[in-house]
C-alpha cells in the first residue's frame, strides 16, 4: 500500500456544493427518486438510514444457526458516492436551462403551482471543472458505510488490524476521494480526530477499471455502435417520445425543440438537485411517475447491454477482480500453521457502478428468464434488474467468509442486505468448498487474455451466462 495525503484542494470544490444550496421550497422527497438509475441515492434502497445514517441490523449476518461461525474476512466491492455531473452532462444541462429560459411558456394557467415558475428562474451553478467528482454528500455515504461495516464487523475492521486492511482503488478522483473518506470513517469509528486520520491506499486500475484493458470489450460494445441498438431504439420509440411530448407540454415548449438527451437532462437534474443538495428540484415537476419508469428503464436497457448480461464479454471482462476476490479468500480460508502471518481480514476495493455490474453478472445475480429490449417495456415491471435498486451511488458487494465448524462459509450482502448465489439458494451462507464448486467453470477458466484479448471484434449477444 501507498501512502497517500489528504486531498485538501478536492474538498474545496465538494464544499461548492453546500455553498451554493438554496433552502428547499419543499422537504419532501420527489415521489420519483426510486427510479433515477445509477444516479439514485443509497437511502432509496435502504429507507431506514434517512432516519439514522448509521443504523446496523446485525441480523443481516446469518451463518447457520446449528454452527459456531465467526467472520475471520471481509471482502468489500464498493461504488463511489454522490458525485457532480460529468461534463457532458453539463453540457446538456446548460443547453436545457438556455433553452427554456429562452422559448418556454411562463405558463399563467398554471399559478395553483409555482414550479414552473421555478424551472424558469432557476440559475445553473454546474461548471465544468465539477466534472463527475465527488461531493460532499458523496464523502459523507463512504463515511457512514465505513462506521456502519465497522459496527457489523467489529473483529475485522478494528484499529489493531489497520495495517493489514487491504485498500484499493481506481484511479479516478471520485473513487480517491471516496476511498479516503472510507478510511475516515473507519478512523472515526476508533475514535480519532480528523487530524489524526492517515491514509493509505493503493491505486489498481487493472482490477478497478479492467473494462479500459478489455480489448474484445472495448471493441465489440464500447467502441460498436451496434451493441446498443435496443436502447437507440427505445430512445426514438414510442414510451420515450410519449414523456418527450408531455415534458414540452407541461413546458410550453414545441415538440420539436426538446430531444431526447434533453429531455434526459431534466431528469438527471432533478436527480443531481437530490443527491447533492438534498433538495426536491422544481425539474422533479415535469416528470410523473410512468415519465420516470420509462426513463428509469431506458437507462437500465444501457447497463444491461453495454455493462451486463447483454453481451458476455461484458461480464468477463471482469475475470481479474473476480479472481482477484477468490484468490483473497482462499488465502483467508485455508488452515494456516500457527507460525504463518495471518491472513488480511479485510479486503476493500472502491470503484465504479461499472465495475460492479460486470462482476455481478459474471456471479449469475440479476439475470431475468426474458431479457429488456426496446420492444417488451411493457412486461418488464417485474424485472429483476433494476440498477436503481443494484448500483445506486456507495453501492457495495460484501463477501464474509465465516470460520464454521464444518469448514469456511461464506455469505454474500448486496447493499447490506443478504443475497444469495445462484445454485445455492437453499442457505445464506453455503459451504465456501460449494460455491468455489458452483464457480468452477470461472476459477478454471474466466482467462482474461484469451476472453479480452483472443477474440477480435469482442463477443456476440449473451448465450452463456
Amino acid at each position: 500500500m501507498f501512502p497517500v495525503c489528504p486531498p485538501t484542494n478536492r474538498l474545496l470544490l465538494a464544499a461548492v456544493s453546500l455553498l451554493l444550496t438554496r433552502p428547499s421550497s419543499s422537504s419532501s422527497v420527489p415521489h420519483i427518486a426510486v427510479h433515477f438509475g445509477t444516479k439514485t441515492r443509497y437511502e432509496e434502497v435502504n429507507r431506514h438510514l434517512l432516519g439514522d445514517p448509521l443504523s446496523v441490523n446485525q441480523s443481516v449476518l446469518r451463518p447457520p444457526s446449528t454452527e459456531r461461525c465467526s467472520p475471520v474476512h471481509l471482502t468489500a466491492v464498493i461504488r463511489h458516492g454522490s458525485r457532480f455531473p460529468t461534463a457532458k452532462n453539463i453540457r446538456r444541462i446548460h443547453n436545457l436551462s438556455q433553452l427554456v429560459q429562452r422559448e418556454a411558456a411562463r405558463g399563467a394557467e398554471r399559478t395553483e403551482s409555482n414550479w414552473l415558475q421555478d424551472v424558469h428562474n432557476w440559475e445553473n451553478w454546474y461548471t465544468k471543472d465539477m466534472d463527475g467528482q465527488l461531493v460532499m454528500k458523496g464523502r459523507e455515504e463512504l463515511r457512514q458505510l465505513a462506521r456502519r461495516l465497522s459496527i457489523l464487523f467489529p473483529s475485522l475492521l478494528s484499529e489493531e488490524n489497520m495495517r493489514r486492511i487491504s485498500v484499493r482503488s481506481s484511479s479516478k478522483h471520485r473513487c480517491v476521494s471516496s476511498v479516503e473518506a472510507f478510511q475516515e470513517g473507519l478512523q472515526e469509528a476508533w475514535g480519532r480526530s480528523q487530524s489524526e486520520v492517515q491514509y493509505s491506499h493503493q491505486v489498481d486500475d487493472e482490477l478497478m477499471r479492467f473494462f479500459e484493458r478489455c480489448r474484445g470489450y472495448v471493441e465489440g460494445v464500447e467502441n460498436n455502435r451496434t451493441a446498443l441498438l435496443e436502447v437507440e431504439k427505445f430512445k426514438h420509440g414510442e414510451e420515450m417520445e410519449g414523456v418527450r411530448r408531455r415534458m414540452a407540454d407541461r413546458l410550453g415548449l414545441p415538440h420539436h425543440r426538446l430531444t431526447p438527451d434533453l429531455v434526459e437532462a431534466a431528469f438527471f437534474l432533478c436527480s443531481y438537485e437530490l443527491s447533492i443538495k438534498s433538495l426536491h428540484s422544481p425539474w422533479c415537476f415535469l416528470f410523473d411517475e410512468n415519465d420516470a419508469k420509462v426513463l428509469e428503464y431506458k437507462l437500465d436497457l444501457k447497463q444491461y447491454w453495454k455493462r451486463s448480461h447483454g453481451h458476455v464479454i461484458s461480464s468477463l471482462s471482469s475475470c481479474p477482480l473476480f479472481h482477484h476476490v477468490f484468490r483473497t479468500l482462499d488465502k483467508a480460508g485455508r488452515p494456516r500453521r500457527s507460525t504463518e502471518a495471518s491472513p488480511e481480514p479485510a479486503s476493500i476495493l472502491v470503484g465504479h457502478a461499472e465495475t460492479l455490474l460486470p462482476l455481478l453478472s459474471l456471479l449469475g445475480l440479476y439475470k431475468d428468464q426474458t431479457p429488456p429490449t426496446a420492444s417488451n417495456y411493457h412486461t418488464q415491471h417485474g424485472r429483476r434488474f433494476r440498477t436503481s435498486l443494484i448500483v445506486p451511488y456507495a453501492a457495495n458487494v460484501l463477501f464474509v467468509l465465516y470460520d464454521c465448524q464444518r469448514g469456511p462459509r461464506l455469505q454474500l450482502l448486496i447493499n447490506e442486505s443478504p443475497a444469495r448465489f445462484p445454485g445455492l439458494e437453499g442457505e445464506d451462507a453455503p459451504l465456501y468448498r460449494d460455491v468455489r464448486a458452483t464457480y468452477r467453470h470461472l476459477l478454471d477458466g474466466c482467462d482474461f487474455h484469451r476472453e479480452c484479448e483472443g477474440r477480435s471484434g469482442g463477443r456476440g449477444p449473451n448465450t452463456e451466462l
